[in-house]
């Protein structure tokens, strides 16, 4: 058999074409340029091979190199099924970025859109010469494409008697086999809409006829992708609840939510309307087993799940229940918190599963679901379990620390696994907590909801993954975000950043893993710091604050560059901290005199050291400039100083005051190449210099930030992020807030990735807020997020903001309410319901705030992390429980009419 394969696509000059695909294919393979609307391929097909399915792609090739391949999961063609000596495809080309694509998605495919397939029975001719396929993912339920045209095969345009197109199951595309022998070539047809059930044609799709262009030849067999059917912009809308799993709380609840919990979360939603939970990160974050481990983004293995998230009544089973009773008082003490106790929760549980695990390890080893579960996840379950082990039995997880197995070698990490009770008690826990989650989702989607997951930026620098394949990671650096107005030093999370380099040689396995992983349980992610994907902030190991990063990778600033903007360059000046009398008096304010009193010493020249029970951390230097003594040059210096001194007064302060100290500074010097620090108009440094070196060396950094960076950014996250995408069926959503790109907006509507819409964070800079009703239609808007206060918190927080939010974005007149009443609230809600975003996603607390009998009466114990507290306790929980929540028949009916008059 002769196969052909054409796609309709009109390119450039220095473009071109490839088919990309498996056997019988090359991995690549040239198309040749057929005419101004078209490119084809002629490949004969082994004898054999015809029955085997062939799964292939376009690839456009662009002169500067850049490559983008089509998008779509439904290119596969069995030849065999057509029955012929010549197979001629023809193909549209399918771009990511078309809305469309979003609906073939794993929660619309197997959920959302599930209930309105209709099957259509029709009838194949006896030697058909042509099958036409086509998409159209927003059909009603009862309805189906037909086709009319020209010809008497397609009816003569008769829209009483059209040719009706087929769906079968799991299948993308509507489809119809047609006998077009002594058809005139070309010929002009068009698809509509069909209603199956009323049997009348409901209408035409728009835009110009459609033509075909072939010929009939005896063996030919002709099949049309004909992409989508052109009709009025089709939007489907939702609205979901996001919630962390250890913020529910259940009547049977052990003092934190649970993956059983996400049950009762799901009957509330179906309850009221809403279609979709989005979660936190879920995976295991134990590295010191205390308190500090709540931080969800820091996780020691990103495939494996938390145990703290494990329900023990399920554990247990029936015949175990007694076990558990000793454990009654305690869970109903932790219960009853306002808050999560993290360690006595952990405490309890894995008490409990040390206790159970030696009495049920036999027969659930022996389990044919758990020996699956073992094989498709031992690549990472038996270096995460061992860590574990290690972990616990050196008492740290810093492996650079352990007397052994520092280093990690499968070969030994196996042979420490085999009969080790101690790591196979993790294999059991992991176990049990897929299950578990498994059948909540299952839940989730029986109650016709979706669920989101998040996966994180970074890792633990001191967990499996690193331990594992140090070589992924740059360890000597650390992961973190620019300032922006809720962390105005930056964030430094303290992960690794990613060895890109090398992560690309093994076609970025490691993260198709992790996707592959969250697609077990979720159905739709959110990409925590999509931006770290263009370019993540890298600050050395010495440094404490994100302000003393620079993004990487990134085009640095040559030496040579000032001169030639009449900049003259001084090294020491621009990157060694700016100390005088003057910026003392400005970090310190109105405790500089405390400070000269109890921590200066006079010195000649009217110049000042700290006294001798602080080490003397400034020295003179010429001119009346101070620098830091070298013991104390560094942030992480200073943090480590003071960590052995916390019986000294007034010593945050002055911690404080020297991390100040030390990032006052125009450049950050880096392998002999110079970045700016963010904010640099805002130091003293800079202030201190003359105008006109301000004005020059502004110049240069608006160059640097906002236009040298762009497309160099905008290449290297398409170098990763097209490739990550294809390995899943999820729906992505990238966070993409904070200090943004011109390239990132349109490298996310290229890949058709959903965009995050924050009325509080908006992205153009003109704007105090951002508008709900001019968001995008694949983003998601929201009012507050689990980094930020909700939305009653952030009214009290800056009156004045609030009274132009209440004047001109609510349109209302007069003062602003001092408290935000229920009535506000609603307010803010409605926005966001009718905005034209696909999705409308309220922190469940936003939704509580509209009921004045049912939210929380302290406000600010609604709010679940404070980012610029860098050890935050992440420990907020709800403060009724599910239960009572699904009893609230008033709040319910109010909430579910909100969905319905906004049409989500």
């Amino acid at each position: 058999m002769n196969l052909t394969l054409r796609i309709r696509f009109a390119t450039r000059t220095g473009q071109s074409l490839w088919l990309i695909g498996g056997k019988p294919f090359p991995d690549r393979l040239p198309l040749q340029f057929l005419d101004s609307e078209s490119w084809q391929a002629k490949i004969p097909l082994a004898a054999g091979t015809e029955k085997t399915p062939l799964n292939y792609s376009y690839l456009l090739h662009n002169a500067d190199g850049a490559q983008t391949t089509d998008w779509g999961r439904d290119r596969v063609l069995v030849p065999a099924d057509f029955d012929c000596d010549e197979l001629h495809v023809i193909d549209s080309w399918n771009d990511a970025g078309f809305f469309e694509n979003a609906f073939y998605t794993a929660p619309f495919k197997n959920v959302l859109l599930a209930e309105n397939f209709t099957e259509v029975k029709t009838v194949a001719p006896r030697t058909p010469t042509h099958t036409l396929r086509v998409k159209s993912p927003l059909l009603a339920k009862g309805q189906t494409i037909c086709l009319l045209g020209e010809a008497a095969a397609l009816g003569h345009w008769n829209t009483q008697s059209p040719v009706l197109l087929g769906r079968k199951p799991g299948e993308d595309y509507f489809s119809v086999q047609l006998d077009l022998r002594g058809l005139a070539f070309p010929f002009a047809y068009k698809y509509g809409i069909y209603d199956v059930a009323k049997k009348t044609f409901v209408r035409y799709e728009d835009g110009a006829n459609r033509i075909l262009k072939d010929e009939i030849a005896p063996g030919k067999h002709t099949v049309i992708h004909d992409g989508f059917v052109v009709l009025p912009p089709q939007h489907w809308s939702g609205a979901g609840v996001a919630i962390p799993v250890f913020s529910l709380r259940s009547e049977t609840g052990f003092g934190v939510g649970e993956f059983a919990d996400l049950k009762l979360l799901a009957d509330w939603a179906k309850k009221v309307g809403l279609k979709l939970i989005q979660l936190l990160p879920i995976n295991d974050t134990s590295a010191t087993h205390c308190w500090k481990d709540s931080y969800p983004y820091a996780a020691i293995s990103a495939f494996a799940l938390h145990p703290i998230y494990l329900n023990l009544a399920a554990v247990a089973g029936a015949k175990k229940q007694k076990l558990l009773a000793t454990l009654e008082p305690e869970r109903r003490r932790l219960n009853a918190l306002e808050t999560v106790d993290y360690e006595a929760v952990m405490s309890a549980k894995l008490g409990f599963l040390k206790t159970i695990f030696p009495l049920q390890k036999t027969a659930t080893f022996r389990r044919r679901d758990y020996k699956v579960f073992f094989a498709e996840n031992r690549h990472w379950l038996v270096p995460y379990a061992a860590f574990c082990f290690l972990r616990d039995k050196f008492g740290t997880a810093d492996f650079n620390q352990w007397p052994e197995h520092e280093k990690f070698d499968a070969q030994q990490i196996a042979a420490l696994a085999e009969g080790n009770d101690k790591i196979a008690f993790h294999f059991f826990v992991q176990y049990h907590l897929h299950l578990q989650l498994k059948a909540a989702t299952a839940h989730v989607h029986s109650a016709g909801l979706v669920l989101k997951g998040d996966i994180a930026i970074g890792v633990n620098r001191h967990g499996a993954d690193a331990w594992q394949q140090p070589e992924l990671f740059h360890m000597d650096m650390q992961a973190g975000a620019p300032p922006d107005a809720f962390a105005v030093k930056g964030q430094n999370w303290g992960f690794p950043t990613y060895n890109w380099s090398r992560m690309a040689e093994d076609g970025f396995a490691w993260w198709k893993q992790r996707f592959a992983q969250m697609g077990n349980y979720f159905d739709a992610f959110r990409i925590d710091h999509i931006l770290g994907f263009f370019r993540i902030l890298s600050s050395p190991a010495h440094a404490v604050e994100g302000i003393l990063g620079h993004f990487v990778p990134a085009i640095p600033v040559e030496q040579s560059e000032f001169a030639a903007r009449g900049i003259a360059f001084d090294r020491e000046r621009f990157t060694k901290p700016f100390i005088t009398d003057a910026v003392l008096q400005e970090i310190f304010g109105s405790g500089s005199r405390m400070v000269h009193h109890d921590f200066l010493d006079a010195r000649a020249g009217g110049i000042y050291t700290l006294k001798p029970h602080y080490r003397n951390f400034l020295e003179a230097s010429p001119g009346g400039i101070y620098s830091l003594k070298p013991e104390f040059a560094t942030q992480r210096q200073v943090e480590n100083y003071f960590a052995a001194r916390p019986q000294f007064p007034h010593n945050v302060e002055i911690k404080i005051g020297l991390f100040d100290l030390i990032s006052n500074v125009i450049l950050l010097e880096a392998d002999g190449k110079f970045h700016f620090r963010f904010a640099m108009e805002q130091t003293s440094s800079f202030e201190n210099l003359p105008p006109d070196t301000q004005t020059k060396l502004r110049d240069l950094y608006v160059d640097y930030f906002f236009r040298r960076q762009d497309h160099f950014w905008r290449r290297e996250a398409m170098q990763k992020l097209p490739a990550l995408k294809r390995v899943t069926n999820m729906l992505i959503c990238g966070e993409d807030l904070g200090f943004v790109p011109a390239c990132v907006p349109e490298v996310m509507r290229e890949l058709g990735f959903l965009g995050l819409e924050i009325q509080r964070m908006p992205k153009n800079p003109g704007q105090e807020f951002s508008r709900p009703a001019e968001a995008p239609y694949l983003s998601v808007v929201t009012p507050s997020t689990h980094d930020m206060s909700t939305i009653r918190g952030w009214w009290a927080e800056d009156r004045a903001l609030t009274q132009k939010f209440f004047n001109r974005d609510l349109g209302l007149p007069g003062e602003a309410p001092l408290e935000c009443e229920p009535r506000m609230v609603e307010a803010v809600v409605r926005q966001h319901l009718a905005s034209p975003a696909m999705w409308s996603i309220f922190q469940l607390q936003d939704l509580l705030g509209l009921d004045g009998h049912l939210r929380r009466a302290d406000v600010d114990a609604e709010r679940i992390n404070v980012p610029a507290i860098p050890n935050y306790y992440w420990r907020y929980r709800l403060h009724l429980t599910l239960e009572e929540l699904l009893r609230e028949e008033r709040f319910n009916s109010h909430l579910a009419q909100l969905l319905r008059e906004n049409g989500r």
